[in-house]
């Protein structure tokens, strides 16, 4: 098993530096992604991996940074030569969304079909996660998601188990116990992470619109410090600090805070990274 970073940033506004969140767990050259943010088809590439490969997708809500190219990603696919169903999991309206991209790009997709390739509609294999439990379990790969503290809207993450190695992948949450005990045990737990002190010096605007975004990240985001205590909480043996905010901040800020409550390996995610599990 793989953990791939594909992008690594938090937030909608697209950077220079880092992508839009987004994972891919590689299991048997199948490729798992959870999260597919703005670009998320050229980082699998970039990243050397086969567009044909993708096998399933897993969104943890329905945030732009997490779902901009969840159609366009198996869309991609396609016209790179998959031909079997890739299975797509979130929160509903996921059937709907797929519905609607669909009948959106017609164009295309007419055209290609055309010209030989087999349907787009049977490679998109939606299903909508209404709680937790196991969503997905096929060829050796369990994944089971826990529901996640992320208001207004209802967020996911997902754990994926296969060849008796596992990793983890918060999606966006403040810290919670639900995703403490799906971490349990886990070889890597991939974890959003802010840095609440640095919050004000990247934002822009009023007073009255910073302090709205913190109370906001207060109560939907966690910060480096608590991401850590889940690992420790949680026993794992690798921390990747992820979806970091803000983006511009160096690598040791993020270590340092996170050293203060967990001891085991500390990575700081960067796009294109590539880390054995």
């Amino acid at each position: 098993m793989e953990l791939v970073i594909l992008g690594s940033a938090g937030g909608p506004q697209p950077h220079p530096g880092k992508a839009a969140p987004a994972t891919a767990v590689v299991v048997d050259g199948d490729i798992h992604v959870i999260d597919c943010g703005n670009g998320v088809g050229r980082q699998l590439v970039s990243a050397g991996l086969e567009l044909s490969a993708l096998r399933s997708v897993f969104v943890t809500h329905h945030h732009v940074d997490h779902n901009a190219d969840l159609g366009a990603l198996v869309h991609l696919a396609w016209t790179a030569a998959r031909s079997e169903p890739v299975d797509l999991y979130g929160p509903a309206p996921l059937e709907s969304m797929v519905k609607q991209y669909l009948e959106l790009n017609q164009p295309d997709i007419h055209h290609r079909e055309a010209l030989g390739r087999p349907a787009l509609s049977g490679i998109f294999r939606p299903h909508e996660v209404a709680g937790p439990g196991v969503v997905h379990e096929a060829d050796g790969v369990r994944v089971s998601a826990a529901v996640a503290t992320h208001p207004p809207m209802p967020s996911y993450a997902y754990r994926v188990d296969a060849h008796g190695r596992s990793v983890v992948v918060s999606g966006d949450t403040a810290k919670c116990d639900e995703v403490t005990e799906l971490a349990r045990g886990a070889d890597v737990l991939v974890h959003e992470a802010y840095s609440p002190g640095h919050l004000p010096e990247f934002m822009t605007g009023s007073n009255t619109k910073i302090e709205r975004l913190q109370q906001h990240f207060a109560q939907a985001h966690t910060s480096a410090e608590d991401a850590a205590r889940v690992a420790a909480a949680a026993g794992v043996h690798t921390l990747v600090l992820w979806h970091l905010i803000p983006w511009q901040l160096d690598d040791a800020t993020f270590i340092e805070q996170a050293t203060r409550h967990f001891d085991g390996e500390i990575i700081v995610a960067h796009d294109l990274q590539r880390i054995p599990v």
